[in-house]
């Protein structure tokens, strides 16, 4: 990508759709020439004469799908790929394959609502589209909009008061993820041991995808993976990932931690909310805490890990090298947050050989 504008073809076969997207990113001074198109066949046409910064790609389309479209251009002319795609169950599991063939994040279609919901959508989808923009894309084998203002997590909890709780051992692993962070989660999840301390993940993704997410984690997985539900309890060897579009908290009843969900506005630009989470962190857990932040755009877990860090905790960055956007660990890195800075592929070892010193 150039210094100018960010370019995007839109490629859905829903007239209504192409029309909302082009509404939606046009409002976005980042964002420049937007060309839609209703098949994959117009849009290899298209792209003879037109050359997108990023595409957002339709899940299911009549002539030809998504996911069959995405390869042939990985495989062919690799550029960023937007998943666009509605909540079904179906196209939730199509749109997370979609990722491991080479598409950099998954969108919600847009569609109508109260003008506070269109506003959330706007910015979600305007933030996604920039973050590609950034990715530099490899060939795969053929095998800032404005629209509302940035709310910190005082809009879900308030600063805590005091640090003091009872005393107790049990680490806690918390987590935050974004752009490139499905891939990311499954190394590092993938790394950690049968019994490891429990984690709680944020990984900014539309509602129902998380669902299908977790499931895949899980398969994968040593530890169980499951996508929270308020009053789960975080247990040891069991991760508890955030449904998407609530955020979550890590709460402590006694000897026992337990995670809320909740809804609430964006914060930090996000439901779910890293810097949601890792306040919780802050308050609720303390110094038993383990503060992880992945690849992502912006600067969501930064003042939450700074938070959690001035609480005890011992925090991890993954490094820039390894990140497919250095924006979140940046950002953590320059608020004075992050205690440790690893690839990503060191990251599971360095936490547990930390948890075990702890002992």
């Amino acid at each position: 990508m150039s210094n100018n504008k960010i370019k995007v073809m839109v490629v859905d076969d829903s007239a209504v759709v192409r029309q909302s997207l082009q509404s939606i990113l046009a409002s976005d001074h980042n964002i420049g020439e937007i060309v839609c198109c209703g098949d994959p066949f117009a849009a290899a046409e298209k792209m003879k004469t037109f050359t997108p910064d990023v595409m957002t790609l339709d899940v299911e389309m009549p002539k030809m799908d998504g996911i069959t479209f995405l390869k042939k251009i990985m495989t062919q002319h690799p550029m960023p790929i937007v998943m666009c795609s509605t909540l079904t169950e179906k196209n939730s599991d199509t749109a997370l394959r979609a990722l491991e063939f080479g598409a950099v994040d998954i969108i919600q279609k847009p569609k109508m609502g109260t003008k506070a919901f269109i506003e959330e959508s706007s910015v979600l989808i305007c933030d996604a589209v920039k973050a590609a923009a950034g990715i530099k894309v490899k060939k795969v084998s053929a095998t800032i909009n404005e629209v509302q203002p940035k709310l910190t997590a005082d809009a879900i909890l308030s600063v805590p008061k005091s640090n003091s709780m009872l005393k107790t051992t049990e680490k806690v692993i918390l987590v935050g993820a974004s752009t490139g962070g499905t891939e990311a989660l499954s190394v590092f999840l993938q790394g950690l041991p049968p019994d490891s301390p429990g984690v709680v993940i944020v990984q900014h993704m539309p509602e129902n995808f998380t669902l299908s997410f977790a499931n895949r984690l899980n398969d994968l997985c040593s530890i169980t993976v499951k996508q929270a539900d308020f009053g789960d309890t975080v247990l040891p060897g069991r991760a508890l990932l955030a449904p998407g579009n609530k955020h979550i908290l890590i709460k402590r009843s006694g000897a026992r931690y337990y995670v809320e969900t909740k809804e609430g506005p964006l914060v930090s630009r996000h439901r779910p909310s890293v810097d949601v989470l890792f306040r919780s962190g802050a308050r609720y857990v303390g110094k038993n805490a383990v503060g992880v932040i992945l690849t992502g755009m912006g600067d969501d877990g930064a003042r939450g890990m700074k938070e959690m860090k001035d609480a005890g905790a011992h925090n991890i960055s993954q490094d820039e090298r390894t990140s497919v956007v250095f924006g979140m660990p940046k950002m953590a890195i320059e608020h004075g947050g992050v205690d440790v800075i690893l690839p990503l592929q060191e990251i599971s070892n360095a936490v547990i050989g930390y948890c075990n010193r702890q002992h």
